[in-house]
């Protein structure tokens, strides 16, 4: 039976990691505006009716697919959704972005697919590319590593913090494009330890399931923003490595004892079945370490439903409720 810790990963290492980097951070940065969340927030010296948003992620071991398929146009798409994801929780506009490419050794073909990614995404998220780094490092770098920032604004007024967030809000989720760019550890361990190829046929559809795992990550930057601009946004979560835990961040960092009950939670694509079926992983780990088909959610008050879902899409899969916890039907996760 397959587990995130067992494959590699274990979150509430990583949590604590996290914790004991934030706690030695404030000692230096006792000018932060939010430090945290999806994002982070810093007051501009020259504008106090603003906040600059920064990101910093990247594509995670979704490269080590990639390098066995010899496929790399749609791994830059991932780079840049994975911050400008993260940038739109705050209510930010995101701007610009560089990114910072380590590999064992060069390859212009392999960079040219690369860049072809950054491009679309750049285009689907609306920032411009200011330029990067690329580190040849031997020693350092077994293959390819590909990651980035990004840089935004939001105004003071409009930051979206969690604290807005009540008892009875409703909670739209909006429909992710698969496995994104998290959880391919578990993935790959439970992939591998079948013995089955990356080139070997999706039984859910067309595609291999290299090429079905290699499906980028989608934006939500143009719907969310738009959002933003016509309605009253409690919360806002980027579902990534984590799970559906990542919806807690929200209510967390806002100090409340409230949680989110999914009771009817989007279908989870077929890739989500595939894995937990061929790894034997429980439905509790599977929410813990995946999407599970709701690659973004959205926290707005029970007056705002239907003129926010007719902007973003998506569709009601629950409530905020008391309690630090998430429920997604008979299943409990904290």
């Amino acid at each position: 039976m397959w587990t995130y810790a067992r494959a590699g990963v274990d979150i509430k290492k990583e949590a604590a990691v996290v914790r004991a980097l934030r706690e030695g951070l404030r000692k230096v940065s006792s000018d932060l505006s939010v430090v945290g969340h999806f994002a982070g927030l810093i007051e501009l010296p020259f504008d106090s009716e603003h906040l600059l948003a920064l990101t910093c992620d990247g594509v995670g071991s979704k490269m080590l697919i990639a390098q066995k398929l010899g496929k790399f146009d749609t791994i830059g798409i991932d780079c840049i959704a994975m911050n400008v994801n993260d940038i739109i929780c705050v209510g930010a506009k995101p701007l610009a972005f560089v990114d910072y490419l380590a590999v064992q050794q060069l390859d212009e073909e392999v960079a040219k697919e690369i860049a072809e990614g950054l491009q679309k995404g750049a285009e689907l998220a609306g920032v411009r590319i200011l330029g990067g780094e690329t580190a040849t490092l031997p020693e350092l770098i077994n293959g390819i590593d590909l990651s980035g920032a990004c840089v935004g604004y939001v105004r003071r007024d409009a930051v979206v913090s969690g604290e807005k967030i009540e008892k009875g809000d409703v909670i739209i989720g909006l429909e992710s494009s698969g496995i994104h760019s998290n959880g391919l550890t578990l993935a790959r361990k439970v992939i591998e330890s079948a013995g089955l190829s990356y080139e070997a046929n999706f039984p859910y559809g067309a595609k291999t399931i290299g090429e079905e795992l290699l499906t980028p990550t989608r934006i939500y930057v143009k719907e969310v923003l738009e959002l933003l601009r016509t309605c009253e946004v409690h919360g806002l979560a980027h579902i990534t490595g984590g799970g559906l835990l990542k919806l807690l961040r929200l209510t967390k960092l806002a100090g409340k004892d409230l949680g989110f009950e999914l009771s009817e939670p989007l279908e989870p694509q077929p890739i989500f079945t595939f894995l937990q079926e061929l790894g034997g992983i429980k439905d509790a780990e599977m929410y813990k370490t995946f999407n599970m088909g709701m690659g973004f959610a959205v926290v707005v008050p029970e007056s705002e439903e239907q003129k926010a879902r007719r902007i973003a899409g998506g569709r009601v899969v629950g409530r905020v409720i008391k309690g630090r916890e998430v429920r997604i039907k008979d299943v409990r996760i904290r």
